[in-house]
């Protein structure tokens, strides 16, 4: 089985439920709080490692007691943290969220350490990209980072897996190093211009980062299955049939689970399903 490093924001998620969301300057009485670990790249490395993956994870939390849950929470995974990164003076990643009675919410996240993630961090995690072979990553931690890690990554000649998730426009020439892209139907809007909403659009956007120098592509669509595309195969998969009840981070199992059956040399088509069955129980 191949090792898989996932470089990535680490996060504590802080969840308020209510009956409907406070006006300016109002207080009001809420209901349930819940706190949960999250940040993309800790759910992705959680799932891979749950799946069977052997991980690695290189992400930075801070000095207080965040961090120090978010380290506990990993090593209880049988993540390899050895290139995780506390950083004393820093706070580390929150997201405060108020969910009101129609299950709508309100989102404020402070990113803390995951800000302050630094390309001297990565070259400093050269060990960790050398003895790996799967790479993923995602766009939560700074974009100068993530490329910096991409290009050394691809010229290690590991498998680099980009989720490009919070989307953002990443640079031309990184296209070429990716072994593989896997965004949304709203993140393979913004990437290509192509509004996906169905197979054929789908096809359309993939095509399009094709072009662009990407290996392999797969867009998520949701209820509506998975579209996969490279130079020479591609392929739709259903999604499952399930009632979902939270759809919270069903993207990052999905991604995870994928990493870890290309680490098993399963097929796409294998993979894919592998990948969608998984992100389907979690939802």
């Amino acid at each position: 089985m191949a090792k898989i490093l996932v470089i990535g924001s680490s996060n504590t998620d802080m969840i308020v439920k209510t009956t409907r969301f406070p006006l300016p300057g109002e207080t009001i009485l809420g209901g349930n709080f819940f706190m949960f670990p999250g940040g993309k790249g800790a759910n992705q490395a959680v799932a891979a490692a749950r799946l069977g993956g052997v991980v690695r994870l290189i992400c930075k939390v801070g000095g207080d007691i965040f961090g120090q849950k978010a380290i506990d929470g990993f090593l209880d995974e049988k993540i390899d943290i050895k290139y995780c990164i506390r950083a004393p003076n820093l706070a580390s990643g929150v997201a405060l969220i108020i969910v009101n009675e129609a299950g709508e919410n309100e989102i404020v996240v402070a990113s803390g350490a995951n800000n302050q993630l630094s390309t001297s961090d990565i070259d400093h995690s050269q060990v960790a990209i050398t003895e790996s072979e799967i790479i993923l990553l995602q766009l939560e931690t700074p974009l100068e980072t993530v490329e910096y890690a991409i290009k050394k990554a691809a010229n290690a000649g590991k498998k680099v897996v980009l989720n490009p998730a919070p989307a953002q426009f990443i640079a031309p020439e990184l296209y070429s190093c990716l072994y593989l892209i896997s965004p949304n139907e709203t993140e393979a809007k913004i990437l290509t211009g192509v509004k996906v909403f169905n197979v054929e659009t789908a096809k359309k956007a993939a095509q399009v980062l094709l072009d662009q120098g990407a290996q392999n592509i797969i867009i998520t669509m949701g209820s509506k299955g998975v579209f996969f595309k490279n130079a020479v195969e591609e392929l739709f998969t259903p999604a499952k049939n399930v009632k979902a009840v939270d759809t919270t981070a069903a993207g990052d199992v999905f991604n995870g689970a994928l990493v870890v059956a290309i680490s098993n040399g399963h097929s796409w088509e294998e993979a894919i399903t592998f990948a969608n069955n998984a992100a389907a129980i979690s939802v």
